[in-house]
């Protein structure tokens, strides 16, 4: 296995990223926050490095699949001398006006114990829910179903230590660093502050996820 360290000083990122060889025919890049992902895995589309054939962004890792063997060791060069993008989580960077807007009623039966392990009042959650842009890390479980990062600090909140059987779609949660709107009814441990009539994911839509990784999004009281 080869293994490669990579740190970058570019554009105001701290980056020290390590490049490891997943099989034959790809690598992962193993990074220190979503935010780094964010900023790699633009950087590679970017780059359009020849034997690339997918990018795939995860929670701490992105994995370039190769089109076969022999562009391994390149593309590993390749990517050590590529500078990262911009920070992905500055919305300073970004246009509000582009960013998907969604409506949610803020009556989720976790709202109160959210405010309670907070310290807020459950307007308090709200306002700091819909007070910050979030945007779309990466995907998860089910078609639709987006973590989204970069919200208030003050709602990073644990799972529920019992999932409920069943939650609804619709559900907008708070899970660790992340919220996320459930696409479709489904099993599941995360904090349900509210709900929404968005619909996550749609197969008659030119691309059938309404949350597509890098992209900004607001809720807003309704």
């Amino acid at each position: 296995m080869s293994v490669t360290e990579i740190t970058d000083f570019s554009r105001g990122l701290d980056v020290a990223t390590t490049v490891i060889d997943y099989g034959d025919q790809a690598l992962i890049l193993q990074c220190d926050s979503t935010a780094e992902v964010l900023a790699w895995t633009e950087t590679l589309r970017a780059a359009r490095l020849p034997g690339v054939v997918d990018i795939v962004p995860a929670s701490v890792t992105v994995l370039v699949k190769l089109d076969g063997p022999r562009f391994q060791g390149v593309t590993r060069q390749r990517i050590r001398r590529l500078r990262v993008a911009a920070d992905a989580t500055d919305p300073g960077l970004s246009d509000p006006a582009d960013d998907i807007v969604i409506d949610v009623v803020y009556d989720g039966p976790d709202l109160a114990h959210v405010a309670g392990h907070t310290g807020l009042s459950p307007a308090q959650v709200i306002n700091a829910h819909t007070g910050t842009r979030w945007r779309v890390g990466f995907g998860g479980f089910a078609p639709g179903f987006a973590y989204l990062i970069g919200g208030d600090e003050r709602l990073r909140v644990p799972r529920r230590s019992e999932p409920r059987t069943s939650v609804p779609a619709g559900a907008v949660g708070l899970a660790g660093e992340f919220s996320a709107v459930y696409p479709r009814q489904s099993p599941g441990g995360w904090q349900i502050i509210g709900h929404t009539d968005a619909v996550l994911w749609d197969i008659d839509r030119p691309d059938p996820a309404l949350l597509t990784q890098g992209r900004w999004v607001r809720f807003r009281a309704h």
